[in-house]
C-alpha cells in the first residue's frame, strides 16, 4: 500500500489561473453537443442591437409588411427546393426554409413544409455563434454557409440536412437564413438514412456537427468530396447541396431588398418583435386553459428487431400562464437499438402539434414553445444520451407529437375560445418502404417511398377523419407518383395507395382509412427493402371519447417466387391485395410469412412480394352512436365489412340491396348497451381486478409501472438470461438486448443438448 502525502493545496494566483484556463482552452479533446444549448428551447434575451432598434420605436404596420415580404421570400425558396431537389423528400415537400434572429431564434418559417424544424434549428446557430464565430480557424463571414445533420446538435433526425447562412451588415450578423431537406440516404449501416439495424451511434451514418462547407461564397470541394464518399448516392449529396445553397441565396436576395428599403434597425426590430409577440400570445392562451394535470401514456411494441413494450410518459400541468410537460417515467434508452431519440427531436414534434393542431394561426416561430417548461431525465429513449444510437429517433419523437395532440383536446374541451378543432389521434408511424441497391441505370442508391406521407387523419367531433391525407409533420406533403419513381428505381408498386377495408378507427365518427402497398423488384443485381414501423402487436394510436384506435398490422411477404413470371403466363393472377394473397396463397411456389414491422435490410430477388398497410386515424365517440345510414353507406362502398357493421356498430342491413333493417338495428344496439351495463363495474372494483403490481413476467417491459415515475422497470440481460430490475433511472445498468440470432442459436443448442441427453448415442450419431 502506498501512502499519499496529503499536503494542503495552495490557491492559484490570478496569473496561474489564467495560464491554466488558457491551457485548458487550447487543449480541448473535442467539442461535443453543448448541454446548455441543447436543453434550452427558450428564446434568447434581446441583444444590444435589438434593444436599441426596438427602443427607437416600432411601426406595427411596417412590421406586418416586413413579415409578409419575408413569408413570400421563404415560400419562394421552399418552392425552389421542392421543384429542383433530387431527394424524394425534396420532391414531396419534406423540407422547410426559415429566417432567424442574430441569436438563432426562428422568427419565421415557410408557410409550407415541416413545422417541427422551428423548434430545433436554433440549436446549431447558437452552437456556431458560441464556438465558431470567434474561432480563428473558422469564423463567420459574408457568403459563408454551414451544413449540419446530427440530431444531437439540433435536428429532427439524421436524414435531414440543413444549409445555414448569415446575413451580415456593417460586419455584424443581423440574421440567418436556412433551408432544411429530408435527404434520406446518409451513409448509415442500411440504405435510406433511417437504419433500424443501427446498434451504435457509428451505425447512424453521417453525423455532421455544424461546419462550414461554403467559404465566402465558394463551395469547398474537399469537404464536398468527403461527404460524397460517405454516402451511397454521391449525385444526390451534390445536387441537393447546390439546391439548398441556391434557395437560401434567393431568399437572402429578397431579404436584402427589404433591408435596403426599411433599414437594418427596423428589420432587426421586426424579427425580434415577431418572436416576442408569439411568446406573449402563447402565455395568454395558456392562461385561458383550465388549471389542472393531464396525463397521456403511450407504448411502443418493438425495438424494430424484437418485440418489447416500452413506455413514453407525459404529464401536462397548467397553472395560470405556466405549462409544464413532465416526461419522467419514460422507459430507459436501449444502448444497442436504434429507437432512441435526443430530447430536441421529441420537442420538435411537440412543437408540430402546438403549431399545427393547437394554435395553427400563430407564426411558425421558436417562441411558440419558449415559455413551456419541459422536465425530462437524460438517459431515457425520449431523451437519449450521446452514446445511444438514434437511427430511428422518430419512434420516440412522433409519440411526442401524439401526446401533445391528444392532450389538447382534453385540456381545451371546456374552454369557450378554441383556436382549432378537436381531432382524435393522427396516425403516427413511418409506414413505408425504405430501399437501396443498384438501379437499372447502374447507380448505387438508397432512400424511401413517399407513401409514409399518406398518414390517415383522426376523426373530429362532427365528421370522419380524412383518408390517408398527409403526414403528421407536414400538412402540404405529397405521396408522389410511383410511375415517376419507376424511371429511377428497379421496383414496381404492384398495389399503390388502395384503401384497405375495415382499416379505420371506429367511432361515432370514424378515423381516416389507410392504404396498402405491395412492391416487387426486377432487373437489378442487388436490391433490398426495409420497413421501420412499430404497431404490429400493440396499437400505436388511440381513439377519443369512446372511439377505437388504430388496428395492428404486420408485414407480409411472399418469398421464393417471381410474381412477374406468373403475370406473364397468366395475367389473371394480377389480382392482388394483402388479404387475398395471404388467405388464398395463389403462387404455389411461394413461401408465405408475416413479420413484425421492423424489417432490417432484406435482399429481394426478382418478383418477391413485400406487403404493408398504412394504419388508421383514431375514431371519435361511441360507435353505437354512429348514424346507421352512414354505416350502411360505408358497407356499400366496401369501406367496412358486414361483420364490422354488425359487431362494432350493431347495424343490420340486407347485404343484397343494402337496405337498412331499422328494427334489427334498434334491437342489436339496445342489446349491446345492456351487455355493457352488465359488464360494467365500479371503478375501484375494476382496478382491484385489473391493476397488477408489476407487468407480466414474460413481458420485456421498460418504463414506470403505475403512477410512481421515480422508479423504472426494465428487463436486463445477463449470463442467466433476462432479469427484471426496478430502480431509479440513475441506478439502472446499461441496457443492451442480445442479438436475436444468438438467442435463437442458443435455444437450438439447448434443444440439441436436451435431445442428446434423452436419446443418447442415437442423436450423436445423427449429428
Amino acid at each position: 500500500m502506498t501512502a499519499i502525502n496529503e499536503r494542503p493545496v495552495t490557491p492559484l494566483t490570478p496569473e496561474e489561473q489564467e495560464w491554466v484556463d488558457k491551457f485548458m482552452d487550447e487543449t480541448t479533446l473535442f467539442l461535443g453537443p453543448d448541454p446548455d444549448i441543447m436543453r434550452d428551447h427558450s428564446i434568447s434575451a434581446r441583444t444590444d442591437h435589438e434593444e436599441i432598434a426596438i427602443a427607437a420605436g416600432i411601426d406595427r404596420l411596417e412590421v406586418e409588411r416586413i413579415r409578409k415580404r419575408i413569408a413570400g421570400a421563404l415560400d419562394e425558396g421552399y418552392e425552389m427546393c421542392e421543384a429542383q431537389g433530387a431527394a424524394p423528400g425534396a420532391k414531396w415537400g419534406d423540407l422547410t426554409t426559415a429566417i432567424y434572429t442574430a441569436a438563432g431564434d426562428v422568427s419565421y418559417l415557410s408557410c409550407h413544409g415541416v413545422i417541427a424544424f422551428s423548434a430545433i434549428l436554433h440549436h446549431p446557430i447558437r452552437y456556431i455563434m458560441k464556438y465558431w464565430k470567434d474561432e480563428p480557424t473558422v469564423g463567420v463571414h459574408p457568403g459563408d454557409g454551414f451544413i449540419h445533420n446530427d440530431a444531437r446538435y439540433g435536428n429532427v433526425h439524421n436524414t435531414d440536412q440543413s444549409m445555414i447562412m448569415p446575413i451580415i451588415r456593417d460586419d455584424q450578423i443581423i440574421a440567418w437564413v436556412a433551408a432544411t431537406i429530408h435527404e434520406g440516404e446518409n451513409g448509415a449501416c442500411e440504405p435510406g438514412g433511417m437504419p433500424s439495424g443501427s446498434e451504435t451511434p457509428f451505425d447512424d451514418g453521417l453525423r455532421m456537427s455544424p461546419f462550414k462547407i461554403v467559404e465566402r461564397g465558394h463551395l469547398r470541394r474537399d469537404l464536398l468530396t468527403f461527404l460524397q464518399h460517405s454516402v451511397r448516392d454521391p449525385k444526390l449529396q451534390l445536387a441537393d447541396l447546390k439546391v439548398k445553397i441556391t434557395a437560401v441565396r434567393k431568399i437572402m436576395e429578397r431579404v436584402d431588398k427589404v433591408i435596403d428599403e426599411v433599414g437594418v434597425d427596423t428589420f432587426v426590430a421586426a424579427l425580434r418583435t415577431t418572436v416576442e409577440d408569439v411568446d406573449a400570445e402563447v402565455r395568454r392562451r395558456i392562461a385561458e386553459l383550465p388549471d389542472g394535470t393531464y396525463r397521456f401514456d403511450q407504448f411502443m411494441d418493438s425495438t424494430l428487431k424484437e418485440n418489447i413494450l416500452i413506455k413514453i410518459a407525459c404529464e401536462v400541468t397548467i397553472k395560470g400562464d405556466h405549462m409544464t410537460v413532465d416526461l419522467r417515467g419514460t422507459g430507459p434508452e436501449i444502448r444497442n437499438r436504434a429507437i432512441n431519440s435526443p430530447l430536441c427531436s421529441v420537442k420538435s414534434m411537440m412543437m408540430q402539434a402546438i403549431l399545427a393542431f393547437w394554435w395553427p394561426d400563430l407564426p411558425r416561430c421558436t417562441a411558440a414553445m419558449s415559455c413551456i417548461e419541459i422536465i425530462s431525465d437524460e438517459g431515457t429513449w425520449a431523451d437519449a444520451s450521446y452514446d445511444a444510437p438514434m437511427g430511428q429517433s422518430l419512434q420516440a419523437s412522433f409519440r411526442g407529437f401524439s401526446m401533445m395532440q391528444a392532450l389538447y383536446s382534453r385540456i381545451s374541451f371546456s374552454t369557450p375560445n378554441k383556436y382549432s378543432n378537436v381531432v382524435a389521434n393522427w396516425f403516427n408511424q413511418i409506414n413505408t418502404f425504405l430501399w437501396g441497391g443498384i438501379t437499372q441505370h447502374g447507380d448505387m442508391v438508397g432512400n424511401l417511398c413517399a407513401d409514409l406521407n399518406g398518414m390517415p387523419g383522426g376523426a373530429k367531433p362532427f365528421r370522419d377523419g380524412e383518408d390517408a391525407v398527409s403526414p403528421l409533420f407536414c400538412a402540404m406533403a405529397d405521396t408522389a407518383e410511383q410511375e415517376v419513381m419507376e424511371e429511377e428505381v428497379p421496383f414496381m408498386q404492384l398495389v399503390a395507395k388502395r384503401l384497405v377495408r375495415d382499416n379505420m378507427g371506429f367511432g361515432k365518427f370514424n378515423g381516416g382509412m389507410g392504404y396498402e402497398m405491395i412492391v416487387a423488384a426486377e432487373g437489378t443485381p442487388e436490391w433490398g427493402f426495409m420497413t421501420v414501423t412499430s404497431g404490429a402487436k400493440f396499437s400505436s394510436i388511440y381513439g377519443m371519447y369512446g372511439g377505437y384506435g388504430c388496428g395492428t398490422y404486420p408485414l407480409a411477404m411472399v418469398k421464393g417466387t417471381n410474381v412477374y413470371e406468373h403475370f406473364r403466363r397468366d395475367n389473371k393472377t394480377f389480382d392482388l391485395s394483402i388479404e387475398k394473397i395471404m388467405n388464398e396463397q395463389p403462387f404455389a411456389d411461394g413461401q408465405y410469412s408475416t413479420y413484425h414491422m421492423g424489417l432490417q435490410f432484406d435482399r429481394a430477388k426478382d418478383g418477391e412480394l413485400y406487403m404493408i398497410s398504412q394504419g388508421a386515424g383514431g375514431g371519435y365517440g361511441d360507435p353505437l352512436e354512429r348514424a346507421p345510414e352512414s354505416v350502411v353507406a360505408d358497407a356499400e362502398l366496401g369501406r367496412i365489412s358486414r361483420k364490422v357493421a354488425e359487431d362494432i356498430f350493431a347495424v343490420h342491413y340486407d347485404p343484397a340491396t343494402f337496405r337498412l333493417d331499422i328494427a334489427a338495428t334498434d334491437k342489436a344496439r339496445a342489446a349491446a348497451r345492456k351487455a355493457r351495463l352488465k359488464r360494467g363495474k365500479p371503478f375501484a372494483e375494476f382496478c382491484a381486478g385489473f391493476v397488477t403490481p408489476e407487468p407480466p413476467k414474460d413481458l420485456l417491459y421498460y418504463g414506470s409501472w403505475g403512477s410512481d415515475t421515480d422508479e423504472l422497470t426494465a428487463t436486463v440481460f445477463g449470463i442467466d438470461g433476462p432479469e427484471r430490475v426496478t430502480a431509479p433511472l440513475a441506478e439502472l445498468p446499461i441496457i443492451n438486448i442480445p442479438d436475436r440470432r444468438e438467442v435463437k442459436i442458443s435455444k437450438l443448442e439447448k434443444r440439441i443438448a436436451e435431445l442428446e441427453a434423452k436419446h443418447g448415442e442415437k442423436v450423436s450419431r445423427l449429428r
